[in-house]
């Protein structure tokens, strides 16, 4: 029976959703990362949410694991090269806490146009501030999404629905896409200049670490109010915290930031802005999705071999896997067959479906055939890093 290694709080139903599928679960929690090393070689899955740390070091001496789930979208804390070189799948659930945490980000809106913490603060301090307090109204007011992906269209969504008008920055946005949610795709500098309100909705990455910079706050409105319940990088911390003293960011909402658990914070402290402690996705209803999801994605994978939201590896359902065995078990012997031919460096390697296969998931069977061409001269590799290794 194939072992998981849960080593961040899942829901009891996660652990029943283990065990009624097939896998043995393992429960840990607040293991240091030496005490994660010293087990991690005795499963084949390992389960985590935001909190623990997948690294080389642990990879290294993940001796047999196969799939790394993490319950949630961001897979900041995991190191998906490292785990793509020693062929571990890596698969997240990017549609679970979609909904919990579109609706976190406008309740940041509310909040911030209509002062709703300051004014809840002062008036249990027994003051009565009405003229301190006034709001923004946000009917009217232009809405800038940076991200027009799974949570970024939710809020379009629902910001259309209490008149805000919305533009939307999205390299991946289609026209039709945009003309489906009613959004108007800009570049990000009309973006910048155009929005009263900014929020983003992208994960960090290369070219989105500190996408709101100094340069690019500078370009914004005069008096923008921007909302973060992406992920912490996406900002720079000190540039905003200029712009929100001279007055040129009227304010800020933020529900994530550059270092977490963030107990200190240039930000913190500023009348000007709202802060959370990353509860995006902390709904009762998100944190049960997605720990049931990707217990079912994991089991699936290592039962059937099916894979669903990897990041690493195309998808591949449990009816492919069947359907697709004997093509696989063909892939295998061509690619070893065609291993064994040439002891010269390989260059290139050309591929040709035909037949009934020409209509079906192809991917998994050129991974196959690549897995043993390279296995000649690569002793650990497999489907997930065959490719990538390929590439190299």
């Amino acid at each position: 029976m194939a072992k998981v290694l849960i080593a961040d709080a899942l829901s009891t139903q996660a652990v029943n959703t283990f065990k009624r599928l097939g896998v043995e679960p393992t429960v840990v929690s607040k293991l240091t990362p030496q005490e994660l090393e010293d087990m991690i070689g005795d499963f084949d899955g390992l389960a985590v949410r935001s909190a623990t740390q997948v690294t080389l070091e642990l990879l290294a001496k993940a001796s047999q694991l196969k799939v790394i789930g993490r319950a949630g979208i961001g897979v900041d804390n995991i190191d998906v090269e490292a785990a793509t070189n020693a062929g571990i799948l890596v698969m997240n659930t990017p549609y679970g806490n979609a909904m919990t945490t579109a609706e976190h980000a406008m309740a940041m809106i509310f909040a911030l146009a209509r002062h709703v913490p300051q004014a809840n603060a002062s008036t249990h301090a027994g003051k009565w501030e009405k003229a301190k307090f006034v709001g923004t109204e946000l009917n009217g007011k232009t809405l800038g999404l940076i991200g027009a992906g799974n949570i970024g269209s939710i809020v379009a969504k629902k910001a259309l629905g209490v008149g805000l008008k919305v533009i939307a920055y999205d390299p991946f946005l289609s026209e039709d896409r945009a003309k489906d949610l009613h959004v108007k795709k800009v570049d990000l500098e009309a973006l910048l200049t155009t929005a009263d309100i900014l929020t983003l909705h992208v994960p960090k990455a290369p070219d989105t670490t500190h996408i709101l910079d100094a340069t690019a706050l500078n370009k914004t409105k005069h008096g923008v109010m921007i909302v973060n319940c992406a992920r912490g990088g996406l900002i720079d911390e000190l540039a905003l915290k200029v712009a929100l003293e001279t007055g040129h960011v009227a304010g800020a909402a933020l529900d994530v930031y550059e270092v977490e658990p963030a107990k200190e914070n240039p930000l913190f402290g500023m009348e000007q802005v709202i802060c959370t402690p990353h509860l995006g996705a902390s709904t009762s209803e998100a944190q049960e999705k997605v720990a049931v999801q990707i217990a079912e994605q994991m089991s699936d994978f290592l039962i059937d071999g099916a894979v669903s939201n990897a990041l690493n590896a195309p998808s591949l359902t449990a009816a492919e896997a069947t359907a697709l065995g004997p093509y696989l078990t063909l892939a295998a012997r061509l690619g070893a067959f065609v291993g064994q031919l040439t002891t010269d460096d390989i260059r290139s390697v050309a591929v040709d479906f035909e037949g009934e296969i020409k209509d079906m998931n192809t991917d998994p069977v050129l991974q196959e055939i690549m897995t043993q061409v390279l296995k000649r001269q690569l002793s650990s590799v497999n489907r997930v890093n065959a490719l990538a290794l390929a590439q190299e």
